[in-house]
């Protein structure tokens, strides 16, 4: 076994990682360091410092990194109008760097040898976080304790709490949970319990940010966005801050509605699995984002990054947030986005995002002097687009005179 003197421990206070801790010292005889990050997963995280110093912890380190992560993480993934598998908005995969980035630098400063993580050997999580830690400290030792202890289900973790005398959180384990939860200010996700059985509706009770659209008001609800190179920068005129934004976006649409989905998503591992996600403001926000485009980007570069999206956003979800593919791409999508400037105007509606309006008094390319079905004036002389036709089905009339099969 590998010395170890000292890791930092992604720590949220829950069952898992209080197993974890204390796993960590007795198997490796090491002092731990604990890091919470508050995402905007709701509830408090102080609660994680008080159980970490109960049991022997040190060096504790709480985060509110909220804007940190609307700001440097969220929003620039946006630009891009990233969706995985056509559906999924990210939102634990875009969580994850954030996370890996403050575990190595509290490493560093608190001279750790090791990173220790929660996550298990059938998720996407171990890769993320891994992949993360390995490209920001490349000789720190990483501990997944799922992959090497002989735990192996919930019973078994709380048999080891009842050993130890680990505190086990009635609010959070002393009740089966039926689903396994991750929250953070983009969505909240639900796995596991009856999901497992994909035909299974899940119930009502399941979703805790939005109601069912068909009980969300009766009177539509509108809201004007307005963007500044790509990313939102104020709500009905009130200039807000990333994380805000994320925050009103949520509200808005949790109230009407808005942005659930239920899915059967491939993971990197290699299996499927079925997952419910809540993500209200994201769904808002991606579709004012296109809107926004629609009218101020060049067309040739919204198609070329409408072919990029896929690949940026696979690598997002398979945790190649600081690989120098997504860290290129990126630079590709900011440059797209520096005249992408305007507002938007939506009417949300039982579980509907709904385009209603958009202009951009700088930056549009929408020429209604050109597009007009009255007189133009001469602004677009209609004959040119004979030889435009003619010039372009000149291959197909070839392939067909030498009887070439199309049919």
């Amino acid at each position: 076994m590998v010395n170890i003197n000292k890791v930092v421990l992604a720590y949220s206070g829950g069952l898992d990682t209080s197993v974890i801790l204390k796993w960590l010292q007795e198997t490796y005889a090491c002092d731990v360091v604990t890091y919470t990050a508050d995402l905007g997963q709701g509830g408090e995280v102080e609660p994680a410092r008080i159980k970490a110093a109960s049991m022997g912890v040190k060096e504790i380190f709480v985060d509110d990194v909220r804007e940190e992560f609307a700001r440097d993480f969220v929003f620039p993934m946006f630009r891009c109008n990233a969706l995985y598998e056509g559906e999924y908005l990210l939102g634990t995969s875009i969580a994850r760097p954030l996370i890996a980035k403050r575990l190595v630098e509290i490493a560093n400063e608190t001279n750790s040898d090791a990173i220790a993580h929660g996550a298990t050997g059938k998720g996407n999580d171990q890769v993320r976080f891994e992949l993360g830690i390995s490209a920001l400290q490349p000789d720190v030792q990483i501990i997944a304790p799922w992959r090497e202890w002989n735990l192996s289900s919930r019973e078994s973790l709380i048999s080891f709490c009842e050993k130890h005398q680990i505190q086990v959180d009635n609010r959070h384990e002393g009740e089966k949970s039926p689903y396994s939860m991750d929250a953070n200010l983009l969505h909240i996700s639900y796995e596991g319990g009856v999901l497992e059985d994909p035909a299974t509706e899940p119930e009502e009770s399941m979703w805790l940010w939005s109601v069912a659209p068909e009980v969300a008001p009766d009177t539509p609800t509108y809201v004007e966005l307005t963007f500044r190179q790509g990313d939102v920068v104020a709500v009905d005129g009130e200039i807000m801050s990333p994380g805000a934004v994320l925050a009103r976006l949520n509200s808005l649409g949790g109230e009407n509605g808005i942005g659930r989905i239920d899915i059967v998503e491939n993971r990197y591992v290699g299996m499927k699995a079925r997952g419910c996600y809540e993500t209200p403001g994201g769904t808002i926000l991606l579709k004012a984002h296109r809107a926004i485009e629609s009218v101020t980007l060049d067309r040739e570069l919204s198609h070329l990054k409408d072919e990029l999206m896929p690949r940026y956003a696979k690598l997002i979800y398979n945790g190649y947030w600081w690989s120098p593919e997504r860290q290129a791409l990126q630079r590709l999508i900011d440059y797209s986005q520096q005249h992408v400037n305007g507002k938007v105007v939506l009417k949300l509606f039982k579980g509907n995002v709904i385009i209603v309006g958009r202009n951009s008094d700088s930056d549009s390319l929408y020429d209604d002097d050109i597009v007009t079905f009255e007189d133009d004036a001469g602004a677009y002389d209609q004959s040119d687009a004979s030889g435009f036709i003619t010039l372009n089905a000149l291959r197909m009339k070839i392939a067909a005179k030498k009887g070439r099969d199309i049919t």
